[in-house]
Protein backbone atom coordinates (compact mmCIF):
# COMPACT_ATOMS: atom_id res chain seq x y z
CA UNK A 1 0.00 0.00 0.00
CA UNK A 2 1.27 3.47 -0.88
CA UNK A 3 2.53 5.59 1.99
CA UNK A 4 0.53 8.75 2.76
CA UNK A 5 2.28 11.92 1.70
CA UNK A 6 1.72 15.47 2.94
CA UNK A 7 1.21 18.21 0.38
CA UNK A 8 0.14 21.85 0.47
CA UNK A 9 -2.70 22.52 -1.97
CA UNK A 10 -4.37 25.82 -2.83
CA UNK A 11 -8.13 25.55 -2.29
CA UNK A 12 -8.77 28.21 -4.94
CA UNK A 13 -6.82 26.96 -7.97
CA UNK A 14 -5.52 23.52 -6.94
CA UNK A 15 -1.83 24.41 -7.20
CA UNK A 16 0.43 21.98 -5.27
CA UNK A 17 3.47 23.25 -3.36
CA UNK A 18 5.99 21.61 -1.08
CA UNK A 19 5.57 24.04 1.84
CA UNK A 20 2.96 26.35 3.29
CA UNK A 21 2.80 30.00 2.25
CA UNK A 22 0.39 32.82 3.01
CA UNK A 23 -0.08 33.64 -0.68
CA UNK A 24 -0.52 31.20 -3.55
CA UNK A 25 2.11 31.74 -6.25
CA UNK A 26 -0.25 30.51 -8.98
CA UNK A 27 -3.46 32.50 -8.43
CA UNK A 28 -2.33 35.17 -5.98
CA UNK A 29 -5.03 34.39 -3.38
CA UNK A 30 -4.23 34.75 0.33
CA UNK A 31 -4.77 32.12 3.05
CA UNK A 32 -6.00 29.45 0.63
CA UNK A 33 -3.15 26.91 1.01
CA UNK A 34 -4.09 23.92 3.16
CA UNK A 35 -2.00 20.90 4.12
CA UNK A 36 -3.50 17.63 2.90
CA UNK A 37 -2.40 14.02 3.20
CA UNK A 38 -2.70 12.23 -0.13
CA UNK A 39 -2.35 8.60 -1.05
CA UNK A 40 -0.44 7.58 -4.17
CA UNK A 41 -2.21 8.65 -7.33
CA UNK A 42 -4.50 11.32 -5.91
CA UNK A 43 -1.95 14.07 -5.43
CA UNK A 44 0.17 13.06 -8.37
CA UNK A 45 3.21 12.43 -6.13
CA UNK A 46 6.30 10.58 -7.34
CA UNK A 47 5.30 7.48 -5.38
CA UNK A 48 2.25 7.16 -7.68
CA UNK A 49 4.38 6.57 -10.79
CA UNK A 50 4.26 3.07 -12.24
CA UNK A 51 6.33 1.33 -14.88
CA UNK A 52 4.90 2.14 -18.33
CA UNK A 53 2.94 -0.55 -20.15
CA UNK A 54 3.04 -1.22 -23.85
CA UNK A 55 0.39 0.82 -25.66
CA UNK A 56 -2.28 -0.58 -27.97
CA UNK A 57 -3.09 0.56 -31.47
CA UNK A 58 -6.15 2.85 -31.65
CA UNK A 59 -8.31 2.69 -34.76
CA UNK A 60 -8.40 5.95 -36.72
CA UNK A 61 -11.41 7.15 -38.69
CA UNK A 62 -12.40 10.12 -40.85
CA UNK A 63 -14.51 13.17 -40.13
CA UNK A 64 -17.15 12.06 -42.63
CA UNK A 65 -19.76 9.59 -41.40
CA UNK A 66 -23.17 9.24 -39.82
CA UNK A 67 -23.89 11.27 -36.73
CA UNK A 68 -26.18 9.79 -34.13
CA UNK A 69 -28.12 12.07 -31.85
CA UNK A 70 -27.26 11.70 -28.20
CA UNK A 71 -29.98 9.70 -26.39
CA UNK A 72 -31.77 12.08 -24.05
CA UNK A 73 -34.18 11.89 -21.15
CA UNK A 74 -36.62 14.83 -21.41
CA UNK A 75 -37.59 16.02 -17.95
CA UNK A 76 -40.96 17.42 -19.02
CA UNK A 77 -39.99 20.82 -17.56
CA UNK A 78 -39.72 22.89 -20.73
CA UNK A 79 -37.39 25.57 -19.34
CA UNK A 80 -35.02 22.97 -17.88
CA UNK A 81 -34.98 21.04 -21.16
CA UNK A 82 -34.27 24.28 -23.05
CA UNK A 83 -31.22 25.02 -20.89
CA UNK A 84 -29.85 21.47 -21.19
CA UNK A 85 -30.45 21.32 -24.94
CA UNK A 86 -33.41 18.94 -24.92
CA UNK A 87 -33.05 16.91 -21.74
CA UNK A 88 -30.45 14.94 -19.82
CA UNK A 89 -28.08 12.93 -22.01
CA UNK A 90 -27.52 9.33 -20.90
CA UNK A 91 -24.03 8.81 -19.55
CA UNK A 92 -23.40 12.53 -19.07
CA UNK A 93 -22.43 14.51 -16.00
CA UNK A 94 -24.05 17.90 -15.35
CA UNK A 95 -22.78 20.39 -12.77
CA UNK A 96 -25.40 22.79 -11.36
CA UNK A 97 -24.17 25.78 -9.35
CA UNK A 98 -25.90 28.67 -7.61
CA UNK A 99 -26.07 30.78 -4.47
CA UNK A 100 -27.36 29.18 -1.25
CA UNK A 101 -31.14 29.18 -1.10
CA UNK A 102 -31.57 30.12 -4.76
CA UNK A 103 -33.62 26.98 -5.50
CA UNK A 104 -31.17 24.38 -6.86
CA UNK A 105 -32.53 21.55 -4.71
CA UNK A 106 -36.12 22.64 -5.42
CA UNK A 107 -35.58 22.54 -9.18
CA UNK A 108 -33.88 19.14 -9.09
CA UNK A 109 -36.54 17.69 -6.82
CA UNK A 110 -39.26 18.83 -9.26
CA UNK A 111 -37.30 17.34 -12.17
CA UNK A 112 -36.77 14.08 -10.27
CA UNK A 113 -40.49 13.80 -9.47
CA UNK A 114 -41.46 14.53 -13.07
CA UNK A 115 -39.08 11.88 -14.46
CA UNK A 116 -40.01 9.29 -11.84
CA UNK A 117 -43.65 9.73 -12.78
CA UNK A 118 -42.77 8.64 -16.33
CA UNK A 119 -41.33 5.30 -15.19
CA UNK A 120 -37.66 6.27 -14.95
CA UNK A 121 -35.59 5.14 -12.01
CA UNK A 122 -34.39 8.28 -10.21
CA UNK A 123 -32.00 8.24 -7.25
CA UNK A 124 -31.63 11.38 -5.14
CA UNK A 125 -28.63 11.36 -2.77
CA UNK A 126 -28.42 14.24 -0.29
CA UNK A 127 -25.22 14.98 1.55
CA UNK A 128 -26.45 18.15 3.23
CA UNK A 129 -29.93 17.26 4.50
CA UNK A 130 -31.46 14.37 6.34
CA UNK A 131 -34.08 12.19 4.69
CA UNK A 132 -36.84 13.85 6.70
CA UNK A 133 -35.82 17.30 5.47
CA UNK A 134 -35.89 16.19 1.84
CA UNK A 135 -39.32 14.63 2.39
CA UNK A 136 -40.60 17.92 3.80
CA UNK A 137 -39.47 19.72 0.64
CA UNK A 138 -41.09 17.09 -1.55
CA UNK A 139 -44.32 17.44 0.44
CA UNK A 140 -44.29 21.22 -0.03
CA UNK A 141 -43.78 20.77 -3.78
CA UNK A 142 -46.57 18.21 -4.03
CA UNK A 143 -44.12 15.49 -5.06
CA UNK A 144 -44.22 13.29 -1.97
CA UNK A 145 -45.95 10.46 -3.84
CA UNK A 146 -43.40 10.37 -6.69
CA UNK A 147 -41.40 7.09 -6.76
CA UNK A 148 -38.03 8.80 -6.21
CA UNK A 149 -35.45 6.68 -4.36
CA UNK A 150 -33.86 8.76 -1.61
CA UNK A 151 -30.71 8.42 0.47
CA UNK A 152 -28.60 10.58 2.78
CA UNK A 153 -24.96 9.61 2.34
CA UNK A 154 -21.61 11.31 1.71
CA UNK A 155 -19.16 8.42 1.17
CA UNK A 156 -18.51 7.90 -2.53
CA UNK A 157 -17.77 4.18 -2.25
CA UNK A 158 -21.04 3.56 -0.36
CA UNK A 159 -22.99 5.60 -2.92
CA UNK A 160 -21.53 3.69 -5.88
CA UNK A 161 -22.18 0.34 -4.18
CA UNK A 162 -25.80 1.36 -3.59
CA UNK A 163 -26.28 2.47 -7.21
CA UNK A 164 -24.94 -0.84 -8.50
CA UNK A 165 -27.76 -2.72 -6.76
CA UNK A 166 -30.86 -3.43 -8.82
CA UNK A 167 -31.80 -1.82 -12.12
CA UNK A 168 -29.48 0.84 -13.48
CA UNK A 169 -30.79 4.31 -12.55
CA UNK A 170 -31.68 6.67 -15.36
CA UNK A 171 -30.77 9.78 -13.37
CA UNK A 172 -28.67 10.24 -10.23
CA UNK A 173 -28.73 13.56 -8.33
CA UNK A 174 -25.94 14.23 -5.83
CA UNK A 175 -26.46 17.26 -3.58
CA UNK A 176 -23.73 18.41 -3.24
CA UNK A 177 -20.29 17.54 -4.60
CA UNK A 178 -18.57 19.52 -1.80
CA UNK A 179 -19.99 17.19 0.87
CA UNK A 180 -18.76 13.94 -0.72
CA UNK A 181 -15.58 12.20 0.42
CA UNK A 182 -13.68 9.14 -0.68
CA UNK A 183 -11.39 6.73 1.14
CA UNK A 184 -8.68 7.38 -1.45
CA UNK A 185 -7.93 10.84 -0.05
CA UNK A 186 -6.98 11.59 3.54
CA UNK A 187 -8.38 15.13 3.73
CA UNK A 188 -11.55 16.88 4.79
CA UNK A 189 -14.66 16.95 2.55
CA UNK A 190 -14.80 20.02 0.36
CA UNK A 191 -11.05 20.29 -0.16
CA UNK A 192 -9.58 20.30 -3.64
CA UNK A 193 -8.30 16.75 -3.36
CA UNK A 194 -11.63 15.32 -2.13
CA UNK A 195 -13.74 17.22 -4.67
CA UNK A 196 -11.52 16.15 -7.56
CA UNK A 197 -11.36 12.50 -6.48
CA UNK A 198 -15.11 12.28 -5.79
CA UNK A 199 -15.99 13.90 -9.12
CA UNK A 200 -13.68 11.52 -10.98
CA UNK A 201 -15.31 8.48 -9.39
CA UNK A 202 -18.87 9.69 -10.06
CA UNK A 203 -18.16 10.68 -13.68
CA UNK A 204 -16.44 7.33 -14.29
CA UNK A 205 -19.59 5.59 -13.05
CA UNK A 206 -21.78 7.69 -15.38
CA UNK A 207 -19.65 6.94 -18.44
CA UNK A 208 -19.42 3.22 -17.72
CA UNK A 209 -23.11 2.61 -16.95
CA UNK A 210 -24.92 5.18 -19.12
CA UNK A 211 -26.71 6.80 -16.19
CA UNK A 212 -27.07 10.57 -16.25
CA UNK A 213 -25.57 12.25 -13.19
CA UNK A 214 -26.32 15.73 -11.83
CA UNK A 215 -23.83 17.23 -9.37
CA UNK A 216 -24.83 20.24 -7.28
CA UNK A 217 -21.98 22.65 -6.54
CA UNK A 218 -21.63 25.53 -4.10
CA UNK A 219 -20.46 28.91 -5.37
CA UNK A 220 -17.91 31.31 -3.92
CA UNK A 221 -18.57 34.96 -3.04
CA UNK A 222 -17.38 35.87 -6.54
CA UNK A 223 -20.14 33.71 -8.04
CA UNK A 224 -17.86 30.91 -9.29
CA UNK A 225 -18.39 27.25 -8.47
CA UNK A 226 -16.26 26.40 -5.43
CA UNK A 227 -13.46 23.87 -5.72
CA UNK A 228 -10.96 23.18 -8.47
CA UNK A 229 -11.84 24.44 -11.94
CA UNK A 230 -10.83 21.04 -13.30
CA UNK A 231 -14.26 19.73 -12.21
CA UNK A 232 -15.95 22.10 -14.66
CA UNK A 233 -13.70 20.73 -17.41
CA UNK A 234 -14.48 17.13 -16.48
CA UNK A 235 -18.27 17.39 -16.65
CA UNK A 236 -20.27 17.59 -19.89
CA UNK A 237 -22.43 20.58 -18.97
CA UNK A 238 -22.28 23.41 -16.45
CA UNK A 239 -25.49 25.21 -15.45
CA UNK A 240 -25.70 28.28 -13.23
CA UNK A 241 -28.91 28.99 -11.32
CA UNK A 242 -29.10 32.75 -10.87
CA UNK A 243 -31.43 35.21 -9.22
CA UNK A 244 -31.67 38.08 -6.77
CA UNK A 245 -32.98 37.52 -3.27
CA UNK A 246 -35.46 40.39 -3.57
CA UNK A 247 -36.97 39.17 -6.85
CA UNK A 248 -39.12 36.14 -7.49
CA UNK A 249 -37.68 35.05 -10.84
CA UNK A 250 -34.77 32.65 -11.37
CA UNK A 251 -32.63 32.05 -14.46
CA UNK A 252 -30.99 28.73 -15.30
CA UNK A 253 -28.06 29.58 -17.58
CA UNK A 254 -25.97 27.07 -19.56
CA UNK A 255 -22.34 28.20 -19.72
CA UNK A 256 -21.00 24.89 -21.04
CA UNK A 257 -22.79 22.11 -22.89
CA UNK A 258 -21.13 19.42 -24.98
CA UNK A 259 -24.51 18.25 -26.29
CA UNK A 260 -26.29 21.53 -26.95
CA UNK A 261 -25.98 25.30 -27.29
CA UNK A 262 -24.31 27.46 -24.67
CA UNK A 263 -25.63 30.74 -23.28
CA UNK A 264 -29.15 29.27 -23.38
CA UNK A 265 -31.41 30.15 -20.47
CA UNK A 266 -34.50 28.83 -18.77
CA UNK A 267 -36.62 31.24 -16.73
CA UNK A 268 -38.55 30.25 -13.61
CA UNK A 269 -40.65 32.06 -11.05
CA UNK A 270 -40.32 31.13 -7.38
CA UNK A 271 -43.56 30.59 -5.47
CA UNK A 272 -44.67 28.85 -2.29
CA UNK A 273 -45.43 25.77 -4.41
CA UNK A 274 -41.95 25.66 -5.91
CA UNK A 275 -40.63 26.87 -9.25
CA UNK A 276 -43.04 27.76 -12.03
CA UNK A 277 -41.98 27.95 -15.67
CA UNK A 278 -42.04 31.33 -17.40
CA UNK A 279 -42.59 30.76 -21.10
CA UNK A 280 -42.45 34.47 -21.98
CA UNK A 281 -39.85 36.18 -19.75
CA UNK A 282 -40.25 39.55 -21.53
CA UNK A 283 -43.75 39.94 -20.06
CA UNK A 284 -42.30 39.21 -16.61
CA UNK A 285 -39.59 41.88 -16.87
CA UNK A 286 -41.93 44.50 -18.37
CA UNK A 287 -44.96 43.77 -16.22
CA UNK A 288 -44.75 46.83 -13.92
CA UNK A 289 -43.27 49.40 -16.30
CA UNK A 290 -44.10 53.10 -15.96
CA UNK A 291 -44.38 54.08 -19.61
CA UNK A 292 -44.34 57.89 -19.19
CA UNK A 293 -41.39 58.24 -16.81
CA UNK A 294 -38.21 59.83 -18.23
CA UNK A 295 -35.02 57.81 -18.06
CA UNK A 296 -36.56 54.45 -19.03
CA UNK A 297 -35.73 52.58 -22.26
CA UNK A 298 -36.73 49.08 -23.33
CA UNK A 299 -33.81 46.98 -24.51
CA UNK A 300 -34.35 44.08 -26.92
CA UNK A 301 -31.67 41.58 -25.90
CA UNK A 302 -30.75 37.99 -26.70
CA UNK A 303 -30.07 35.10 -24.34
CA UNK A 304 -28.82 32.22 -26.43
CA UNK A 305 -31.56 31.68 -29.01
CA UNK A 306 -34.23 33.49 -26.98
CA UNK A 307 -35.00 37.22 -27.35
CA UNK A 308 -35.69 38.96 -24.05
CA UNK A 309 -37.07 42.46 -23.58
CA UNK A 310 -36.11 44.27 -20.38
CA UNK A 311 -36.39 47.83 -19.12
CA UNK A 312 -33.24 49.86 -18.44
CA UNK A 313 -33.73 52.69 -15.94
CA UNK A 314 -31.41 55.70 -15.57
CA UNK A 315 -31.43 58.54 -13.08
CA UNK A 316 -29.20 61.59 -13.68
CA UNK A 317 -29.35 64.05 -10.77
CA UNK A 318 -27.28 67.14 -9.85
CA UNK A 319 -24.44 66.27 -7.51
CA UNK A 320 -23.06 68.24 -4.58
CA UNK A 321 -19.93 66.10 -4.44
CA UNK A 322 -16.58 66.86 -5.99
CA UNK A 323 -16.59 63.41 -7.59
CA UNK A 324 -20.12 62.48 -8.73
CA UNK A 325 -21.44 59.00 -8.01
CA UNK A 326 -21.66 56.29 -10.66
CA UNK A 327 -23.78 53.33 -9.52
CA UNK A 328 -24.82 50.38 -11.70
CA UNK A 329 -27.06 47.39 -10.97
CA UNK A 330 -27.39 44.66 -13.60
CA UNK A 331 -24.85 45.97 -16.11
CA UNK A 332 -21.10 46.40 -16.51
CA UNK A 333 -19.83 49.54 -14.74
CA UNK A 334 -16.82 50.08 -17.06
CA UNK A 335 -19.24 49.89 -19.98
CA UNK A 336 -21.31 52.69 -18.42
CA UNK A 337 -18.18 54.82 -18.04
CA UNK A 338 -17.43 54.30 -21.73
CA UNK A 339 -20.95 55.35 -22.81
CA UNK A 340 -20.77 58.46 -20.62
CA UNK A 341 -17.38 59.38 -22.12
CA UNK A 342 -18.67 59.00 -25.69
CA UNK A 343 -21.73 61.14 -24.92
CA UNK A 344 -19.53 63.90 -23.48
CA UNK A 345 -16.80 63.77 -26.15
CA UNK A 346 -18.91 63.45 -29.31
CA UNK A 347 -22.40 64.69 -28.37
CA UNK A 348 -21.69 67.57 -25.99
CA UNK A 349 -23.74 66.00 -23.21
CA UNK A 350 -22.25 66.95 -19.84
CA UNK A 351 -22.41 64.59 -16.86
CA UNK A 352 -19.52 66.05 -14.86
CA UNK A 353 -21.80 67.73 -12.28
CA UNK A 354 -24.37 64.93 -12.07
CA UNK A 355 -24.73 61.65 -10.22
CA UNK A 356 -25.59 58.76 -12.54
CA UNK A 357 -27.56 55.70 -11.41
CA UNK A 358 -28.34 52.84 -13.78
CA UNK A 359 -30.57 49.87 -13.04
CA UNK A 360 -31.83 46.90 -15.04
CA UNK A 361 -35.42 46.31 -13.91
CA UNK A 362 -36.43 43.04 -12.31
CA UNK A 363 -32.95 42.08 -11.10
CA UNK A 364 -31.99 40.89 -14.57
CA UNK A 365 -28.31 41.07 -15.61
CA UNK A 366 -27.23 42.13 -19.12
CA UNK A 367 -23.85 41.04 -20.50
CA UNK A 368 -24.04 41.86 -24.23
CA UNK A 369 -22.76 45.20 -25.67
CA UNK A 370 -25.98 45.59 -27.69
CA UNK A 371 -27.45 47.38 -24.66
CA UNK A 372 -25.25 50.45 -25.28
CA UNK A 373 -27.90 52.24 -27.35
CA UNK A 374 -30.66 51.65 -24.80
CA UNK A 375 -28.41 52.86 -21.96
CA UNK A 376 -27.45 56.02 -23.84
CA UNK A 377 -31.11 56.73 -24.63
CA UNK A 378 -32.12 56.29 -20.99
CA UNK A 379 -29.30 58.58 -19.81
CA UNK A 380 -30.19 61.38 -22.25
CA UNK A 381 -33.89 60.99 -21.43
CA UNK A 382 -33.26 61.35 -17.69
CA UNK A 383 -30.93 64.31 -18.14
CA UNK A 384 -33.38 66.24 -20.34
CA UNK A 385 -36.51 65.12 -18.47
CA UNK A 386 -38.07 63.98 -21.76
CA UNK A 387 -39.79 60.58 -21.69
CA UNK A 388 -39.02 58.17 -24.51
CA UNK A 389 -41.86 56.71 -26.63
CA UNK A 390 -43.57 53.96 -24.65
CA UNK A 391 -43.82 51.60 -27.66
CA UNK A 392 -40.17 51.83 -28.76
CA UNK A 393 -37.32 49.36 -28.28
CA UNK A 394 -33.58 50.03 -28.55
CA UNK A 395 -30.53 47.94 -29.33
CA UNK A 396 -27.09 48.60 -30.83
CA UNK A 397 -23.41 48.79 -29.90
CA UNK A 398 -21.65 52.14 -29.50
CA UNK A 399 -18.02 52.52 -30.58
CA UNK A 400 -15.55 54.96 -29.07
CA UNK A 401 -15.84 57.15 -32.17
CA UNK A 402 -19.55 57.65 -31.54
CA UNK A 403 -20.64 55.38 -34.37
CA UNK A 404 -23.43 52.84 -33.80
CA UNK A 405 -22.49 49.33 -34.89
CA UNK A 406 -24.88 46.54 -35.93
CA UNK A 407 -25.47 43.54 -33.67
CA UNK A 408 -26.54 39.99 -34.39
CA UNK A 409 -30.11 38.61 -34.46
CA UNK A 410 -31.77 41.94 -35.26
CA UNK A 411 -34.83 40.30 -36.82
CA UNK A 412 -35.43 38.07 -33.81
CA UNK A 413 -35.27 41.06 -31.48
CA UNK A 414 -37.74 43.02 -33.62
CA UNK A 415 -40.17 40.12 -33.93
CA UNK A 416 -40.23 39.66 -30.16
CA UNK A 417 -40.93 43.38 -29.73
CA UNK A 418 -43.78 43.23 -32.27
CA UNK A 419 -45.27 40.25 -30.47
CA UNK A 420 -45.43 42.28 -27.25
CA UNK A 421 -47.11 45.25 -28.93
CA UNK A 422 -44.17 47.57 -29.59
CA UNK A 423 -44.55 49.64 -32.75
CA UNK A 424 -41.21 51.48 -33.01
CA UNK A 425 -37.56 50.52 -32.91
CA UNK A 426 -34.21 52.31 -32.83
CA UNK A 427 -31.38 50.14 -34.08
CA UNK A 428 -28.14 50.51 -36.11
CA UNK A 429 -27.84 51.14 -39.82
CA UNK A 430 -26.97 48.08 -41.85
CA UNK A 431 -29.44 45.86 -40.04
CA UNK A 432 -32.35 44.33 -41.91
CA UNK A 433 -35.42 46.52 -41.58
CA UNK A 434 -38.61 45.13 -40.01
CA UNK A 435 -41.36 43.93 -42.31
CA UNK A 436 -44.33 43.91 -39.92
CA UNK A 437 -46.12 46.73 -38.09
CA UNK A 438 -42.76 48.41 -37.38
CA UNK A 439 -42.06 48.97 -41.09
CA UNK A 440 -41.74 52.70 -41.71
CA UNK A 441 -41.66 53.51 -37.98
CA UNK A 442 -38.05 52.55 -37.23
CA UNK A 443 -35.13 54.94 -36.79
CA UNK A 444 -31.61 53.85 -37.71
CA UNK A 445 -29.06 56.42 -36.48
CA UNK A 446 -25.58 56.31 -37.92
CA UNK A 447 -23.97 58.03 -34.94
CA UNK A 448 -24.85 58.64 -31.34
CA UNK A 449 -25.26 62.35 -32.10
CA UNK A 450 -28.19 61.55 -34.39
CA UNK A 451 -29.93 59.76 -31.53
CA UNK A 452 -29.31 62.64 -29.08
CA UNK A 453 -30.74 65.14 -31.55
CA UNK A 454 -33.82 62.99 -32.05
CA UNK A 455 -34.45 62.67 -28.30
CA UNK A 456 -33.83 66.31 -27.40
CA UNK A 457 -35.49 67.83 -30.49
CA UNK A 458 -32.52 69.77 -31.90
CA UNK A 459 -28.80 69.82 -31.41
CA UNK A 460 -28.74 73.36 -30.02
CA UNK A 461 -31.72 72.79 -27.79
CA UNK A 462 -30.29 69.59 -26.43
CA UNK A 463 -26.97 71.22 -25.64
CA UNK A 464 -28.68 74.06 -23.78
CA UNK A 465 -30.95 71.75 -21.82
CA UNK A 466 -28.18 69.36 -20.84
CA UNK A 467 -25.69 71.92 -19.72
Amino acid sequence: MAKPRSQFICQSCGNVSTRWAGKCDACGEWNTIVEENTVGGIGGGPQALRSPRKGRVVALTSLAGEIEDAPRIPSGIAELDRATGGGFVRGSAVLVGGDPGIGKSTLLMQAAAALAGKGHRIVYVSGEEAVAQVRLRAQRLGASQAPVELAAETNVEDILATLSEGRRPDLVILDSIQTLWTDLADSAPGTVTQVRAAAQAIIRYAKSTGAAVVLVGHVTKEGQIAGPRVVEHMVDAVLYFEGEGGHHFRILRAVKNRFGPTDEIGVFEMSDKGLREVSNPSELFLGERHAKAPGAAVFAGMEGTRPVLVEIQALVAPSSLGTPRRAVVGWDQPRLAMVLAVLEAHCGVRFGQHDVYLNVAGGYRISEPAADLAVASALVSSLTGLALPADCVYFGEISLSGAIRPVAHAQQRLKEAEKLGFGQAVFPQGSEEPSGPMAGRSFQPGTLTDLVIRIAGSKRGSAEDME
